[in-house]
């Protein structure tokens, strides 16, 4: 992905780089690792008891929508949201919920192949089996020493959202857990 300038009214202009983006994925017959772009991720807090959110968040049709915790969510796109369709989408949260923009703090890693479960199996202790962890699951846990958010998106793969401090050594952990399948 190729560096990207924000626009905005200081006239300040940073230079976005993909934390990942010097990285090879990771290809075999049995694994594959890949960046996935750097787009939008909303973490949306509510009070756990609030009715209907999660409900609201997906019928905004703002992006893929991801359980964290009771009262937690992501929201999650590859797309960049504009700066007015941000704005509109955090007022549309209140007042149950509010959200807090993280997508320059987070990054999203894509693992899939035949023995993804046995890859991840080394880092977290989490039963990711399909019967115990379907399409559509996800849970925030310790992959290694990291903490990590984790999502079943197919029968045979799974999205990763970290902190982006700790992307660069997650990648390097799930190339060497992944090696023996290479």
């Amino acid at each position: 992905m190729p560096d990207q300038k924000l626009d905005f009214k200081s006239g300040f202009q940073p230079t976005l780089r993909p934390v990942l983006g010097a990285k090879k994925a990771f290809v075999s017959n049995m694994i594959t690792l890949s960046a996935l772009q750097e787009g939008t991720i909303i973490h949306v807090l509510a009070e756990p008891s609030a009715p209907a959110v999660e409900d609201r968040l997906r019928a905004m049709g703002k992006g893929n929508v991801r359980t964290v915790s009771p009262g937690q969510w992501f929201i999650v796109s590859d797309e960049r949201l504009a700066h007015g369709e941000l704005k509109a989408l955090l007022d549309a949260l209140e007042p149950q919920a509010m959200g807090v923009d993280q997508s320059q703090g987070r990054v999203r890693i894509r693992i899939e192949g035949k023995m993804v479960e046995r890859v991840l199996a080394k880092g977290t202790a989490v039963d990711l089996s399909l019967p115990a962890f379907p399409v559509g699951s996800s849970v925030t846990t310790l992959i290694g020493h990291i903490t990590a958010h984790l999502t079943r998106l197919e029968e045979s793969a799974f999205e990763i959202i970290v902190l982006r401090g700790f992307a660069e050594s997650l990648w390097d952990d799930l190339v060497r857990m992944s090696a023996e399948f290479a």
